[in-house]
């Protein structure tokens, strides 16, 4: 019998217990819903896919923002950063500018879903990090999306205005809708679940 990657497992604990601290709401909703699919262990990455990008020389300037919040997103941090060396980060497909700030500016990294730590057919969980004073573009995709803010930042969706979000706070993406993220004098980090059913 299989058995998941204990920092993995940690750090999946850890973001349900910020979750099980969120005023009932349709980003609550979701989030439960991806969390009750991870209760059941995908198959595991056999192989060693870490990947450290430049940029995330700031992921420990973004934890340390976190652990000044509430005791769950302080253990959220503390998980994430036992689990983000072990990571695939990899600049986005949206910039093919290699010399560009954005391409060299910011990094995702899967943690569940293909080419995760552990294969799972629901729910695509993962990280994005941009450095201060960037923008990541308008995009969209069908599947739904959950954000849980670890280091501020501003979203914005469809025509509306940009709005911040602090740390342990939660964006909630629909299928399909246009959406950005920026970064302010800090770097920001957050955390997102895409429902891929």
């Amino acid at each position: 019998m299989n058995s998941r990657n204990t920092a993995l497992s940690e750090f999946i604990t850890a973001h349900k217990a910020v979750v099980d601290t969120l005023t009932q709401s349709s980003i609550k909703t979701f989030l439960d819903r991806c969390h009750a699919s991870l209760s059941k262990l995908g198959e595991p990455s056999c192989k060693d896919i870490s990947n450290l990008e430049p940029v995330c020389k700031y992921i420990p300037e973004s934890l340390k923002l976190a652990s000044n919040q509430s005791p769950e997103l302080k253990q959220l941090a503390l998980k994430f950063g036992n689990l983000y060396t072990h990571l695939p980060w990899h600049p986005s497909d949206r910039s093919s500018d290699k010399k560009g700030a954005f391409y060299n500016g910011h990094a995702n990294a899967v943690i569940t879903g293909t080419g995760g730590l552990e294969e799972h057919k629901s729910v695509r969980f993962g990280a994005s990090l941009i450095a201060p004073h960037l923008e990541y573009p308008y995009h969209r995709h069908p599947p739904e999306e959950g954000y849980l803010v670890i280091s501020e930042g501003d979203w914005r969706q469809g025509s509306g205005e940009w709005f911040r979000r602090n740390p342990g706070e939660t964006v909630h993406n629909v299928p399909n809708i246009w959406h950005a993220m920026r970064s302010g004098e800090t770097p920001l980090l957050a955390v997102w679940m895409l429902w891929t059913e």
